[in-house]
């Protein structure tokens, strides 16, 4: 790690039983050449994740049990603040976030505290059908207002964070189910904080099965709505208990 964070941005990669392609994620992210340090927060594997990040040149931090992406992002946005890091940004193990876009989303941070690589903004071709498609343009349409800006993807996790993003997903990071993504950009916005989205392809999940059955589907959606309620009714109330 270089001897002054202020001038890298910290990768942060939550990985979950991910063995099988979390190697690969960190030597692309490594291969891009940017100014990245890789950290990879293990949340609770059984299997060799670990073992793998940090044989591909990752800082691994584990975490005593499984706490869900939530948990592990605030892990994560802890190390930055502790280390001095002014810029971090989420790029998922399982290999659907290019590494390549990277510095594509970060730019964002050049006119707003949090940047969001979306994946419908007429980039790439990355589909979602029926009652997914419908929760996700509903988050979509809610969160735009309170942000006063047009967002297509709210639940997208490639997302950077500048030094004031940072300092509020330390302060207020909930490890439940939408959490880290919805919850955590509308307390961000309710503190004041700006946000802007970078359109981005996603990849093929290269490692593990997604999950998009009708069942699943349906059930996303209506957990969504009740999930985006609960951001609203505490997002204002967290921006209030942000020191200034």
């Amino acid at each position: 790690m270089s001897s002054s964070s202020t001038d890298r941005v910290l990768v942060i990669v939550p990985a979950w039983n991910e063995a099988g392609i979390v190697g690969t994620t960190v030597r692309e992210i490594l291969a891009t050449d940017g100014p990245y340090d890789v950290v990879v927060i293990d949340d609770g594997s059984t299997d060799d994740t670990a073992a793998q990040a940090h044989a591909a040149g990752a800082v691994v931090l584990p975490l005593p049990f499984n706490m869900g992406v939530g948990g592990a992002m605030r892990t994560g946005f802890t190390y930055a603040q502790r280390r001095g890091y002014r810029r971090a940004i989420q790029v998922d193990a399982d290999g659907q976030h290019n590494p390549a876009d990277i510095e594509k989303v970060l730019a964002g941070l050049q006119t707003a505290d949090i940047s969001i690589g979306a994946r419908f903004a007429d980039v790439g071709d990355y589909e979602a059908r029926g009652p997914r498609r419908w929760a996700m343009r509903f988050l979509a349409a809610t969160v735009s207002r309170v942000a006063r800006t047009r967002l297509t993807d709210v639940t997208s996790g490639f997302r950077a964070a500048g030094p004031r993003a940072i300092d509020q997903y330390v302060h207020y990071y909930p490890a439940e189910y939408l959490g880290d993504t919805v919850d955590s950009l509308v307390s961000a916005l309710h503190a004041g904080l700006t946000v802007t989205q970078v359109p981005v392809a996603m990849r093929p999940r290269a490692h593990g099965t997604p999950s998009q059955r009708p069942l699943g589907a349906a059930v996303y959606l209506v957990r969504s709505v009740f999930a985006l309620s609960l951001a609203l009714m505490r997002g204002r109330r967290s921006a209030e208990e942000v020191p200034a």
